[in-house]
This record gives C-alpha cells, sequence and structure tokens, in this order.
C-alpha cells in the first residue's frame, strides 16, 4: 500500500480503560474438566439446525467434536465451558461476541467467511422459527441519541484515542467510512480520496460556494473541498479526540481560512449553505430524530442547494445486532431504504440520485481489517487483548454482513422540491476518473 509520508500530529488521548471502552468479562468459573452432558450435545446439535446448519463444526471443552450435518465442515467453533454454550443458545446474537472477545470461543477459519456462511445460513432459517424463538434471540432497541445522549455515544467509540485509527485507517485523509473503488485493484487511500471526490462532483461544487458539513469525523472531507473546489466550508463535530486532530490538519495545510471546525450538535447548525452534506452520520441519528433532521436540511439548504447523505442501510428495518449496539456503537441504527426516502419525503425534497455502495464497503473493510491485524500487537498494548478481539470481530463481522447483503452502503442526493438549477444527466460526474494519480 502506497503510503503518505506527510507529517501527522501527535495526540494522547486519555485513558479509555477508565472510560469503560475495554470490555471486561471475565472467564466463568466453571468445570470444563468434566464430560458433556447427553442434553448439551443436544443443545449443540438443536443450535445449528435453528441456525440454518451451517459449515461449523463445535469442539466442546474436553475436546469433543460435533459435526455439522448436512455439509462438511469448514469451520470449528471451539467453547472453553459449559456456560459458554449455555450462553450461546440463549442469544447467539449477544453472545458471541461476548464469548470471541473474552477468549472463550475460539474460531478455527476465516473469520469474516465463517460470520458470512453464519449470515446466510440463518437468514435461510429465520422464516421457519418459531415466534418465541425470535422473542428470545432477540435484538434490543438502540441507546437514545438526544443531544446529551449522543455525546456519550460518540464518545465510548470515537473518542478512544487518534493514534488507535491511525494504526488502520487511511494514510492519507483518515476516513472512517466506505471508500469508493473504482477499480479493484486501487490502494485504501486512493479509494478514500476517490470518494472525496465523487461526493464533491455529487454536489456540484464551485469556487465561492459555502458547504456546511454534519459530523466530519477527522476532518478529511471538509479539508478536500476546501482545497480542491475552493469553498468555505463549517464543519460540525461533538467527538473533541476528532476535532483536535482536524483542527491541527487545517492549520498545517493552510486551510484554517475556508475550514471552521464547529464543536456543536449538527441540531444546532445555523445560516444556508449551497450544500449540506453528511457522510457517515445518520447511523447515530436516531429513527426518531430523522423529522427534525429533514426540517433542518430544508432551513440550512439555499433555493438551489444540493444535500448529500452517506449512510450504512437495509433493504428492510432491521435493528442493529445486539453486541455491535452494547459493546461497540451505541445508539446505531442503519435505516432502510424506506426509511431514508421517508426522510427526504418529510422535507417535500426532490430525489436526484441514490447508489449503493455496498460492496465498496466490504472492500474498504477488508483493508481496514488488513491493517488493523498488521498492528494489532500495537493495539494490545494499548489497550488490552480484550480489546483488540472485539474490534477484530466488529471489523470481520463488518465484511460479512456487507458480503452477505444484510448491510448496505446509500448515497442519496437531493434537493428542493421546487428548484429546477438540476444538471440534464450524470455525465460530468464520470468526465474523468475520480482516483487520483501518483499515490
Amino acid at each position: 500500500m502506497t503510503q503518505n509520508t506527510a507529517r501527522k500530529p501527535e495526540y494522547s488521548g486519555s485513558d479509555p480503560r477508565a472510560q469503560g471502552h475495554v470490555l471486561t468479562l471475565p472467564l466463568e468459573n466453571s468445570q470444563t474438566d468434566r464430560e458433556p452432558h447427553s442434553y448439551e450435545r443436544w443443545l449443540v446439535a438443536k443450535l445449528m439446525r435453528m441456525a440454518g446448519s451451517p459449515p461449523v463444526r463445535f469442539r466442546l471443552w474436553n475436546g469433543e467434536t460435533i459435526e455439522p450435518e448436512q455439509q462438511p465442515a469448514r469451520f470449528t467453533l471451539s467453547l472453553a465451558d459449559p456456560k459458554a454454550l449455555y450462553s450461546l443458545v440463549a442469544n447467539p446474537n449477544l453472545a458471541f461476541g461476548d464469548l470471541y472477545s473474552a477468549g472463550r470461543l475460539e474460531v478455527d477459519g476465516d473469520l469474516p467467511d465463517l460470520i458470512e456462511a453464519m449470515y446466510r445460513a440463518v437468514h435461510a432459517a429465520r422464516q421457519k422459527w418459531p415466534k418465541w424463538l425470535d422473542a428470545l434471540w432477540r435484538n434490543h432497541n438502540p441507546r437514545p441519541t438526544g443531544i446529551s445522549e449522543a455525546r456519550e455515544n460518540i464518545h465510548h467509540h470515537y473518542d478512544l484515542g487518534n493514534e488507535f485509527y491511525q494504526l488502520w485507517l487511511d494514510s492519507a485523509e483518515m476516513q472512517y467510512t466506505c471508500a469508493y473503488y473504482e477499480q479493484a485493484d486501487k490502494t485504501l487511500e486512493q479509494a478514500q480520496l476517490a470518494k472525496l471526490e465523487h461526493v464533491c462532483r455529487k454536489l456540484r461544487l464551485k469556487p465561492g460556494m459555502t458547504v456546511v458539513e454534519a459530523g466530519c469525523g477527522w476532518g478529511g472531507l471538509a479539508r478536500y473541498m476546501a482545497r480542491n473546489y475552493g469553498v468555505t466550508v463549517h464543519a460540525y463535530n461533538i467527538s473533541r479526540e476528532q476535532l483536535a486532530y482536524a483542527r491541527a490538519e487545517a492549520e498545517r495545510q493552510g486551510l484554517d481560512n475556508l475550514v471552521t471546525y464547529v464543536e456543536d450538535d449538527y441540531r444546532n447548525i445555523e445560516g444556508q449553505y449551497d450544500a449540506f452534506v453528511s457522510i457517515g452520520m445518520l447511523e447515530h441519528v436516531g429513527k426518531d430524530n430523522y423529522p427534525a433532521l429533514s426540517e433542518l436540511i430544508k432551513h440550512s439548504l439555499k433555493p438551489d442547494g444540493i444535500a448529500l447523505l452517506h449512510s450504512i442501510g437495509r433493504n428492510r428495518p432491521m435493528l442493529m445486532n445486539a453486541w455491535i449496539e452494547k459493546r461497540i456503537f451505541p445508539g446505531a441504527y442503519p435505516p432502510s431504504i424506506g426509511e431514508f426516502m421517508e426522510l427526504c419525503e418529510h422535507g417535500d425534497f426532490s430525489v436526484l440520485d441514490v447508489e449503493n455502495l455496498r460492496l465498496h464497503y466490504a472492500q474498504t473493510l477488508s483493508h481496514w481489517m488488513d491493517n488493523f491485524t498488521a498492528n494489532q500487537d500495537k493495539v494490545t498494548e494499548m489497550y488490552d487483548e480484550h480489546f483488540t478481539r472485539a474490534w477484530r470481530l466488529y471489523l470481520a463481522g463488518s465484511i460479512a454482513a456487507f458480503r452477505a447483503g444484510s448491510l448496505q452502503l446509500f448515497q442519496v442526493v437531493f434537493t428542493h422540491g421546487d428548484n429546477n438549477q438540476l444538471p440534464r444527466s450524470r455525465q460530468d460526474l464520470y468526465t474523468f476518473p475520480a482516483t487520483p494519480e501518483g499515490i
């Protein structure tokens, strides 16, 4: 991977252990030297049937193995103790992540491939589940996303320390959202810069325009828009760690006269702009807040302004996986495409373009996981092995979800319903490659 040799500022975040970021689920005191009971073997077989009989072998705490019934095993799950089995049977949506993070469940085989196989098997089997099993293996409603709760949710995930994210995100602009791979062989850096260019073209940016960005991450898009399109940007964020990095980079690049990073909630955006953009924030907004967001965009856009929302989504409404919502991404809810359109309908917006970059996100995540794996010893030194295993599983599960189609990535472009200052076609988006050369 080609590396950007430009100096990045160093920041030391507060200790995430004191903030509750690192999972601390101890190994259960459970007798592991006894033979499994017959009903425990039956539970494993029943669990596998209810999960759609994926190609998975179970190895119990005494070394005994239970083979899949319908096909050869491609993966092996090893359970460290009897209580791990009971936790897995009670609610695999939550327990699988906790057990893997704690080292009480081990995987033999490629982790993303395993989870993808399980997603596909469960999706096919779920239609036959009894209602009581749906209730037992349920995911939970996301935590609230009001202004105070949103700060806590964002702090939990994004304020782990910039050094942590620098280990595995792209070295160009620290983008923690889906990249755009015009060709499959592009590097992560190339694809992330191409994503920024792709977004700017969709917004039809021109020098002198004003842009407001809701949820700016480490500020890469704002700097790209200012540097390459000569626009003035107000970028909002409530993560102090990210804003410290963003402001230092804008000053270093001589862009602080065009870019203003505002430490505030998106709900407090004021003024009118030529463009409204949000990349990867809608997942954190909460469905109940969509009408208010729609009104905010309506009031923030000039009469001929264009808006773009880029968000993880679903083909139909579903709750976030219980383990990810509880341990990794509190308050997360990826909207279905219908819920996305309801947001546009509420503001009487005209939808100009919908693009699904699902497989681009699977490739982005694969690059992130390669970087994470190469630096996992450093991650463990920064936090602990439990944290490292949890994030490895989170990245692997996300790869699997986009490959299996249980997650989508939508880019939606829209404008006021009575705006006639519109492009005649999309041809201008593709007149020359978005991928930069020489990176």
